[in-house]
């Protein structure tokens, strides 16, 4: 039953977006991602992820990307191929490049590459509110915590060098905390409409949900649709400003729906000469960019 108010329908494709792939058959699965690969040569295949796929099993978690590689494999090659590796990981939000490795020797080359920090990659983000400045480097180290609420539960969130002394304002050097990861992104305003911002975003290193917590807490600009780094201390759907809800033609009350807006736009990988691969945003962040009014960049 497909609603015929074009708002009921954008509500209804949001809020699939996250259960479609769950419930396919593994062979489905690999075929859709068969049809999503951008680019193989001996060594390597790259695939555009979609939406709502994690990478690695868990609770809860009918399919993952990990378990239907040794049937993309074959689908890809033929019924002899070695299960496909993966190099790196994308949260089960996430859209776009991602790479695969065809033996556990070029796996290894790619992790080493993702490792020492060879592979330049390239987000988009569309986010609530205006970075200041629109252009800069977020260096600021990340922890995992336990926040305590009225239901408990882990994120990651700032751990940083150096705070505000109350006296007199003045930067002061503080003890750094031992669990914390160095974390550094690069961001770029690209475009700004309806109290949201398209940024292009380049993380250095790769720490778990670096740009989400970056973004939410080192900039104040969490990503539409991210509901977990939008408070700190309770779980509970974004909230949006009066003029983005108007735009996006949502109430606050069906804000839960939205998707997060995080794709991997772009991936250079210095693989004997260096291969670039780019992937263009998925069709609900796209329509999400026309009803916010911010312009796409040209590529």
């Amino acid at each position: 039953q497909i609603p015929k108010d074009p708002t009921q329908r954008w509500l209804r494709e949001l809020a699939a977006l996250s259960q479609q792939l769950q419930q396919v058959h593994p062979n489905v699965l690999a075929k859709i991602l068969k049809e999503r690969t951008v680019y193989q040569n001996e060594e390597i295949v790259v695939i555009d992820k979609p939406y709502g796929l994690p990478v690695h099993g868990g609770p809860g978690i009918k399919n993952c990307i990990a378990d239907v590689l040794p049937i993309l494999a074959k689908m890809l090659e033929n019924m002899k191929a070695d299960p496909l590796h993966l190099c790196h990981r994308l949260d089960k939000e996430t859209t776009g490049v991602m790479v695969l490795a065809r033996s556990k020797e070029a796996a290894e080359k790619v992790r080493l590459l993702f490792k020492t920090r060879q592979v330049e990659k390239i987000y988009w983000a569309i986010v609530l509110g205006d970075p200041d400045p629109f252009e800069g480097v977020v260096e600021i180290p990340i922890v995992e915590k336990e926040v305590q609420s009225h239901q408990s539960h882990y994120k990651m969130t700032l751990a940083p060098n150096y705070r505000l002394c109350p006296e007199d304002g003045k930067v002061m050097k503080i003890r750094k905390n031992r669990n914390a990861e160095s974390a550094v992104t690069r961001y770029r305003r690209l475009a700004g409409a309806s109290a949201c911002s398209l940024l292009e975003l380049q993380p250095i290193t790769g720490v778990k949900h670096q740009i989400r917590v970056h973004l939410a807490y080192g900039l104040g600009c969490p990503i539409l649709g991210d509901h977990k780094y939008s408070h700190w201390s309770k779980l509970a759907p974004q909230k949006l400003p009066e003029l983005t809800l108007r735009k996006l033609k949502l109430e606050q009350s069906k804000a839960r729906h939205l998707p997060l807006h995080l794709h991997a736009h772009r991936l250079s990988l210095p693989l004997g000469q260096p291969l670039d691969f780019v992937c263009k945003p998925p069709h609900f962040f796209k329509k999400t960019l026309r009803k916010l009014e911010l312009d796409i960049p040209k590529d």
